[in-house]
């Protein structure tokens, strides 16, 4: 009963497969007669007569009764062949069949070795690493062979077939340029006949597209900076956020449509122009373009842009310059004060075929046709809100459209802005501050000139200085204000030293220019013959200055870009630097005006052998001496700057050669009077 009961539990399975065993209790060493493998009931099969007959036809070898076969020869050599393709055909007369179709017999590809070597870098294949960042898995996806197709062709590199990397380094598809360009590559790579077959099968296919479309799958983040003025992460982000508003075509994907827009935005060329790059139709562009319009501004301008889309609290907090709190709200001692910066900007238009619109559309200020959006940022460049556009004749200047903000309530702007918050606005809302003075809003706006006076005081020019030191506002609109509040940095943002300079500019607020003084009181600036020429020893003491000093000098950096224009056409021209005959350190300048070629500038500058003692200018704002205008910035740039740095031309090149003047007449010649006649 025990050898029959061992029979049941364990021979009883080989009963069907070796007919010939008959020694129970007895272990035969049941291998495989193709590999030699010794198996276990489970993975054994006998060997029927098909069977038999098919492996004498390919192996040289004797077969017993009890000989078997395991289940992977069995299935990797025969299992996959049907009986007619094994023997049946030699058997089975088929000649009077006419639907008969001999099957077709399937190739066997075989990897060859990686015998191929190619000058061209590759990275390691690592397949429990990243290839990348060289961690550990388990994590890990395997490279998809676009991403090394697209490694090769923009990178010249090879990235070996089942190379893995973990799913940080990928964009969808892609791997990211940044992890790319941090793998080490060896300087060969050893490939077989399949890899290199591929690569150029690969290549073939892509030379012979047939539709000419500029896709924005294939840019890295550079070029996309260059042609949407927004990086690749930017981009994909707004697709993401249309994703259900905006769906693909045939001839283009989300991706392509938010591009084109973006395209179309940065580079301003013709729908017509776009066709041709993108490969489709005008119309096609057209769609693509308002579709992408509506979408952003029903979906993404209300969330980043208008008064509703920031606390007035975080614009406090995080949107106002320590320089403009410095200068306008810690001398009232009250910090919960909201600064905004207001200006009117334009976007020139065609003229129109109607003649009403084409009248209030010209602006005479400019002479062409234009429309107005009026703008609203904070001391560091978030813009708060874009309205409009207006019209641009003369019942649509800045302070009208102000008024007409306020007394319309423009997106509850009133509930906003509280009692005692300051607008910064230039001259041109000089008809508005009576408004804002009844609703208890400060308004900082640069002096006018006295009238029957060429020049601002001192004190007021020093003043007017303080409101034109806010940072300026950009010429963008509505979607591209609200993408700028998104992914772009501040325009200006605090620094360490907006409390150093706002204390100084703040101190010399309070002071006189005292080289005016001591220009006026002596008449040096009616009397000529104190002046000589100078010579290059008298300026040999004139003090080397730093980029530092000269932006401390001047309160910041717009003067100091005018500066070459100046000295340039100073020193091609007739050059004017005349010293005083008896006060050493004391030089006068006579400087072209950019604007007025009939006028010119007297300036006066004072020095000794380490500093600029100061400055004193004939023009409108040449007394100030919170900062100083662009004629004292240009001389001293130059004498302690320029001069030592720019050896020759300053890089301001005159195109004037290229073109005609027709003032030009060369004298006529009377041919009476000639020789020949």
């Amino acid at each position: 009963d025990l050898i029959n009961s061992t029979w049941y539990q364990w021979g009883i399975g080989v009963m069907d497969r070796a007919p010939d065993f008959k020694m129970p209790g007895v272990r035969l060493p049941f291998q495989c007669v193709v590999c030699k493998t010794r198996t276990n009931p489970k993975n054994r099969r006998k060997i029927n007569s098909e069977l038999k007959q098919l492996i004498l036809k390919r192996l040289p070898i004797e077969l017993k009764d009890t000989d078997v076969l395991c289940n992977k020869c069995r299935i990797k050599h025969f299992y996959k062949l049907s009986p007619v393709e094994n023997f049946d055909n030699k058997l089975i007369d088929q000649s009077d069949n006419e639907e008969y179709q001999p099957p077709v017999s399937k190739k066997t590809s075989f990897a060859s070795p990686p015998s191929v070597r190619l000058n061209i870098p590759s990275t390691p294949k690592s397949h429990s690493r990243c290839f990348i960042c060289k961690r550990p898995g388990p994590k890990l996806i395997v490279v998809p062979s676009e991403a090394r197709f697209t490694a090769f062709v923009q990178r010249n590199v090879i990235i070996k077939s089942g190379t893995r990397c973990c799913p940080v380094h990928m964009d969808e598809s892609q791997i990211k340029d940044e992890a790319l360009q941090s793998v080490k590559a060896s300087e060969s790579a050893f490939v077989n006949r399949a890899t290199v077959l591929e690569l150029l099968n690969k290549l073939r296919a892509s030379c012979n597209k047939t539709q000419k479309r500029f896709d924005f799958n294939t840019l890295n983040n550079e070029e996309y900076v260059d042609l949407t003025g927004l990086n690749k992460e930017a981009i994909r982000d707004i697709c993401a956020g249309v994703e259900g508003h905006i769906r693909n075509t045939p001839v283009r994907d989300i991706l392509t449509t938010v591009g084109i827009f973006f395209f179309k935005l940065k580079s301003g060329l013709s729908n017509t122009i776009l066709s041709i790059i993108f490969g489709i139709s005008k119309s096609s562009v057209r769609r693509a373009i308002a579709t992408t319009r509506q979408t952003l501004k029903e979906n993404f301008v209300r969330l980043n842009l208008g008064f509703n889309h920031i606390s007035r609290q975080k614009v406090i907090n995080q949107h106002t310059r320590q320089l403009a709190r410095s200068l306008f709200v810690d001398e009232a001692g009250d910090s919960s004060r909201l600064i905004l910066v207001l200006d009117g900007t334009y976007i020139y238009i065609q003229k129109s075929q109607n003649h009403h619109f084409q009248r209030r559309s010209y602006s005479m200020h400019k002479g062409r046709p234009l429309v107005k959006p009026m703008v609203i940022v904070t001391t560091s460049g978030h813009y708060m809100s874009v309205l409009g556009p207006y019209l641009s004749d003369g019942k649509n200047n800045d302070a009208k459209i102000l008024n007409h903000i306020i007394n319309t309530n423009v997106e509850d702007i009133k509930s906003y802005v509280h009692p005692g918050d300051i607008f910064v606005v230039d001259r041109g809302f000089r008809d508005s501050l009576q408004l804002l003075e009844d609703l208890g809003i400060q308004s900082k706006m640069p002096s006018f000139l006295p009238k029957g006076e060429t020049q601002f005081q001192t004190e007021v020019a020093n003043t007017s200085r303080l409101v034109t030191k806010v940072p300026f506002i950009g010429d963008f609109v509505q979607i591209i204000c609200a993408v700028c509040n998104k992914y772009l940095p501040p325009l200006s943002s605090s620094c360490s030293d907006d409390d150093r300079l706002a204390q100084h500019m703040l101190q010399l607020a309070t002071q006189e220019n005292s080289l005016k003084t001591e220009i006026e009181e002596s008449n040096l600036d009616k009397s000529r013959a104190v002046w000589v020429p100078v010579s290059d020893t008298d300026l040999e003491d004139f003090p080397r200055l730093t980029e530092d000093i000269l932006r401390t000098l001047t309160c910041g950096v717009y003067q100091l870009k005018l500066c070459p224009g100046y000295i340039q056409e100073h020193l091609e021209g007739d050059e004017d630097i005349r010293v005083h005959k008896e006060r050493s350190g004391l030089i006068r300048v006579r400087l072209q005006s950019r604007h007025v070629s009939a006028k010119q500038y007297n300036l006066w500058i004072k020095f000794n052998n380490y500093e600029i003692l100061g400055w004193y200018c004939k023009c409108r704002s040449g007394s100030r001496i919170v900062g100083m205008c662009a004629h004292c910035a240009a001389v001293i740039w130059y004498l302690g700057y320029g001069k030592h740095r720019f050896l020759g031309a300053l890089g301001v090149r005159d195109w004037s050669e290229y073109v005609d003047d027709a003032s030009v007449v060369p004298p006529t010649v009377d041919s009476s009077d000639s020789d020949s006649d």
